[in-house]
C-alpha cells in the first residue's frame, strides 16, 4: 500500500506570516498522525521561509516517539547560514528515516524540477553515502523521463517523481499527455531496484488516477493541497480522505 506522508510546511508559512507560535506546526503534525498519516515531511530551506531548524528538531521528537517516518527534504549542496546548519548537519542531529534530496534554490518559489542525474551523479555519490552513514534512506527528486541508470549509480534507495507536470495536465483536462512518461520512469526505477515515491501538487482530485496508473508507489508526500483542503474540512477529515484514496487505488503494473 502507498504510504502517506503529510508535508506541514504550509502550517509554518501561515505561522511565520504573523510571527509567534500559531498555528502550531507540532500540533498540526500530531493531528495528521492521529488521523492515520504514516509520516511527516518537512522541507527546511536555508532562508527559513517556512519550516525552521527548531521545527525540524521538535518534529523529530514527535515522530520518534510515535515510531513513524520522518522525511526531511532539502538541497544537499546549499551551504549553511545563520539559523540553518545545512541539510547533512540537520539530519545528523535529527536522524530522519528518510532524506529526500532536491535541487532547489532560494530563488525558486517551490521545487520545480528534479536532478540532472547524468551531470550531477558524481557529486551526489558522496552525499548519498554520507546520509546512508546516518542511517537515512535516500530518495532523489526526479523528473519523469530522468536518467534512471545514473540515479541508481548514485547509490540512492528511491526516486521521488516530481508530479507538477502531472497535476498541470490533469487540471487542463489532458492527463494522457503527461502520464506515459511517469509510467515509464516508475517502471524503469523499479526494474533498477529503486523504490518510487511521488510528490508535488498532488490532490484529492488527481491522486487516485496517478496511483492506479503507476502501480507500486511506495510513498506520496502531500502538503499544499492537503493543507488547503483542510481549511474547509479539517485536518482529520482531509487526511482520512487521502488515506481512503491510497487504499482504494488499484495498481496496474
Amino acid at each position: 500500500m502507498t504510504r502517506l506522508s503529510v508535508n506541514v510546511n504550509k502550517i509554518a508559512v501561515l505561522r511565520n506570516s504573523r510571527g509567534g507560535r500559531d498555528p502550531d506546526v507540532v500540533r498540526a503534525a500530531r493531528a495528521c498522525l492521529d488521523a492515520g498519516a504514516h509520516g511527516i515531511t518537512v522541507h527546511p530551506r536555508p532562508d527559513a521561509r517556512h519550516i525552521r531548524a527548531d521545527d525540524v528538531r521538535a518534529l523529530a521528537r514527535v515522530t520518534a516517539a510515535r515510531a513513524v517516518e520522518f522525511n526531511i527534504e532539502g538541497n544537499p549542496f546549499a551551504p549553511p547560514r545563520d539559523g540553518y546548519p545545512g541539510l547533512l548537519a540537520l539530519c545528523e542531529e535529527t536522524r530522519p528515516a528518510q532524506v529526500t534530496l532536491v535541487p532547489d534554490g532560494d530563488a525558486q518559489l517551490t521545487s520545480d524540477h528534479g536532478f540532472d542525474f547524468a551531470r550531477e551523479r558524481d557529486a551526489l555519490i558522496p552525499l548519498v553515502a554520507a546520509f546512508h552513514a546516518l542511517g537515512c534512506r535516500v530518495s532523489l527528486f526526479a523528473d519523469a523521463g530522468a536518467d534512471i541508470e545514473a540515479a541508481r549509480a548514485s547509490g540512492a534507495d528511491r526516486i521521488e517523481l516530481y508530479t507538477g507536470p502531472w497535476a498541470e495536465a490533469f487540471d487542463s483536462g489532458t492527463p494522457e499527455t503527461a502520464l506515459p512518461a511517469f509510467v515509464t520512469t516508475a517502471r524503469q526505477a523499479r526494474a533498477a531496484g529503486l523504490g518510487v515515491n511521488a510528490g508535488h501538487d498532488l490532490s484529492q482530485a488527481n491522486l487516485g488516477a496517478l496511483l492506479a496508473a503507476l502501480g507500486g508507489i511506495d510513498e506520496v508526500s502531500i502538503g499544499h493541497a492537503l493543507i488547503g483542503e483542510a481549511l474547509y474540512d479539517g485536518l482529520d477529515t482531509t487526511v482520512r480522505r487521502y488515506l481512503a484514496i491510497t487504499e482504494a487505488a488499484a495498481p496496474r503494473v
